[in-house]
């Protein structure tokens, strides 16, 4: 798979024939339709190519700091930012808070290159409103491509999300454990694993070797870590049905099956008390 067309975005036209059409017409189809029935032609952000240049935010600065941190102190890292903390410092700080949205490949889907992930929370790049034409974007939860996993689509039950990256730190028998529960009790709530920042085929060897079946979702360049705010690994995400979050847990060293165990028992007795209204 190239990436080019039946990928992550629509295609994307050539730019000698983006500079035909706009010479006939001073707009043109973002999905590659004829000149002058749309706005100019831009590609909607999300799940994008790697060698697209990226803008840096103050927020990616400043975890991408905590990443070179978590490498000089192993694993634990509670530093705070203006934004409220990193995910997992304060368990309880993010309750009710729904999860942000995110498409991210899954890591063993066979993709040519490298994709990034979506974190379009709606469908407009703007504030506009209605939405100008050429700010139309896809949102993540609408992602429809063949090898990646949407978080919305495991808010059907309660749902654990454990965060991890091999850069740094030793988490992988945190995962092991994740991967382990995950089988046991599939039955009862969902399970996600996502990967940040580390090389996609050595993620991928890693799932192999481990036998892990628990989805791992690849965060290539750090966008779902970003928005949801995790620096520390490893960092599980508790949340209830329909994506709203219980609580966090972050540990200096690893979570083992039983903590897991006991972090999904109490995710499901908190969510049976939601359920009931105490």
């Amino acid at each position: 798979m190239d990436g080019s067309g039946s990928g992550w975005w629509p295609d994307e036209p050539d730019p000698e024939e983006r500079g035909e059409a706009a010479e006939q017409s001073e707009h043109a189809d973002p999905r590659g339709g004829r000149p002058g029935s749309g706005p100019p032609w831009r590609p909607p952000r999300g799940l994008q190519s790697r060698d697209r240049p990226k803008i840096a935010s103050r927020y990616s600065l400043y975890v991408g700091l905590a990443f070179v941190v978590l490498a000089g102190v192993a694993v634990y890292n509670a530093v705070r930012t203006d934004e409220g903390g990193l995910l997992g410092a304060d368990p309880d700080a993010n309750r009710g808070l729904p999860i942000p949205e995110f498409a991210a490949p899954d890591v063993l889907a066979a993709f040519g290159r490298d994709f990034d992930a979506n974190i379009a929370q709606d469908d407009c790049d703007s504030s506009r409103n209605p939405c100008p034409p050429d700010q139309v974007r896809v949102p993540a939860c609408e992602v429809e491509v063949e090898g990646a996993i949407r978080v919305c689509d495991f808010f059907d039950k309660p749902l654990a999300i454990s965060f991890w990256f091999t850069r740094g730190g030793d988490c992988l028998p945190t995962q092991d454990a994740f991967a382990r529960v995950a089988a046991e009790r599939g039955e009862e709530l969902n399970f996600l694993s996502v990967n940040i920042l580390d090389d996609r085929e050595d993620v991928a060897r890693i799932v192999r070797e481990h036998g892990w079946e628990v989805p791992v979702a690849h965060d290539a360049d750090g966008a779902v870590s970003n928005i949801i705010g995790v620096g520390v690994c490893p960092t599980i995400l508790l949340a209830y049905s329909g994506g709203i979050i219980d609580r966090a847990e972050i540990t200096p060293g690893n979570f083992d099956v039983a903590d897991i165990d006991a972090l999904v028992d109490d995710l499901l007795a908190s969510s049976e008390a939601r359920e009931r209204g105490a």
